[in-house]
């Protein structure tokens, strides 16, 4: 696949449409706000970075995104749909359109690269028949760059691989919304690289619109299209990487420099 270089993609040229509308969310752990009236964005088609040192609010972010967390106020609309007022079902439904990669990877240590891409497209797309299966799965692996670890365990894998196939396994049933959760953590500069140019490459060929939370500035720079950085839980600024990387701000330069 061509490589694109995304750090020149202009955010004019995205669909000016919001696939994900967060406004005043305030989420706390006992007396702890870890969101303070968070409000953003995410436009069809765009890689949105969401930046913050460690114990910002990035993960628990996108946890009450995907309702894996309930806000204690506020609101969040994803594909025009308020996810809090949604049922068990219908959340459910949600969560199929939206692929979310964990940290850890959450590979099923039990079963084969194979079996792990096909447990989604089982469950999900149930109309699909064994031969249209095996054809996704071996598509994803190709997408992926390993087209040679079908029948490989996760503990056969390195760490870099491990990221690989659970980001196979998480775009295998199409969905339109990807979030990535620090998905260059624990990897070495050059397996980081990797997974920069792979998130780049499933926005241009899946048409996904992405948040990417991470600390991780080159991961940053390789992959937005637009910034947000959070500070104590709210948005602290937002813009394109040239805003940040241009401010004098000292704030933002201890985090560019």
């Amino acid at each position: 696949m061509e490589k694109v270089d995304l750090k020149e993609v202009s955010v004019k040229s995205m669909h000016h449409e919001p696939v994900i509308e967060i406004n005043n969310l305030i989420k706390s752990f006992g007396k702890e706000e870890v969101l303070k009236n968070m409000s953003l964005q995410l436009f069809k088609g765009e890689n949105l970075v969401v930046l913050g040192k460690s114990g910002s609010g990035k993960s628990v972010l996108i946890k009450c995104i995907v309702g894996l967390l309930n806000s204690d106020s506020g609101s969040i609309n994803v594909l025009g749909e308020n996810m809090n007022a949604l049922n068990k079902n219908e959340l459910d439904k949600m969560r199929q359109k939206i692929g979310f990669l964990f940290q850890s990877g959450a590979l099923y240590d039990s079963m084969t690269v194979k079996q792990n891409l096909e447990f989604p497209l089982r469950r999900i797309k149930q109309h699909l028949t064994e031969k249209e299966i095996e054809e996704k799965v071996k598509e994803v692996l190709e997408n992926v760059g390993l087209a040679d670890a079908l029948h490989k365990m996760p503990s056969q894998l390195s760490g870099g691989m491990r990221k690989r196939i659970s980001l196979a396994r998480t775009i295998i049933v199409d969905p339109m919304i990807m979030l990535y959760d620090e998905p260059t953590t624990g990897l070495d500069p050059v397996t980081s690289d990797e997974i920069s140019t792979l998130i780049n490459d499933v926005q241009q060929k899946y048409k996904t619109s992405s948040i990417i939370i991470t600390h991780d500035l080159k991961c940053a720079r390789n992959t937005a299209n637009r910034i947000i950085m959070i500070t104590d839980g709210t948005v602290y600024k937002e813009g394109k990487l040239a805003d940040f990387e241009n401010s004098t701000d000292p704030l933002i330069t201890s985090f560019f420099n």
